[in-house]
């Protein structure tokens, strides 16, 4: 493996590393601006992808002309392809956060009380004890009636 190739591996990684930690943050723009490192680094993943660089995807500088002249296409394509899903669900996430910040105020994301409501018994705080079985006069491994 080559340093560069080690370079960029460890960059993609620690752009991918903080754009998960940007994620996990319970403000909207945190997680907004942690889905934008992300797209970042899927675009740095899909260009390290492609190989070395100064090779023209289609057209070869002369030579052989074999397949082995040839730059991959598939990851260039697929890198403006993430660019514009990245820009376009971004817009809707900025979208969606201004307004959560119109509405109440401030953009930390609360507790949803409908989910702690619904949470297992031993996740929630509140929650009343298991009702014992009651003691029935059947003995063990018969069925009922």
């Amino acid at each position: 493996m080559k340093t560069l190739d080690l370079t960029m591996a460890l960059v993609v990684g620690g752009v991918f590393a903080v754009g998960v930690y940007l994620l996990t943050q319970r403000s909207l723009m945190r997680g907004l601006l942690g889905f934008i490192v992300l797209g970042h680094g899927v675009n740095l993943l899909l260009l390290v992808a492609g190989g070395p660089p100064g090779e023209p995807p289609l057209v070869s500088d002369g030579g052989k002309g074999g397949v082995e002249d040839y730059a991959d296409p598939l990851p260039q394509a697929m890198a403006l392809t993430a660019i514009v899903i990245t820009f376009g669900v971004t817009t809707f996430l900025l979208a969606l956060a201004y307004r959560a910040w119109r509405l109440s105020g401030h953009d930390e994301v609360r507790d949803d009380p409908e989910d702690r409501r619904i949470g297992t018994v031993s996740e929630r705080a509140d929650a009343e004890p298991a009702p014992e079985p009651a003691a029935d006069s059947r003995a063990p491994g018969e069925g009922a009636p």
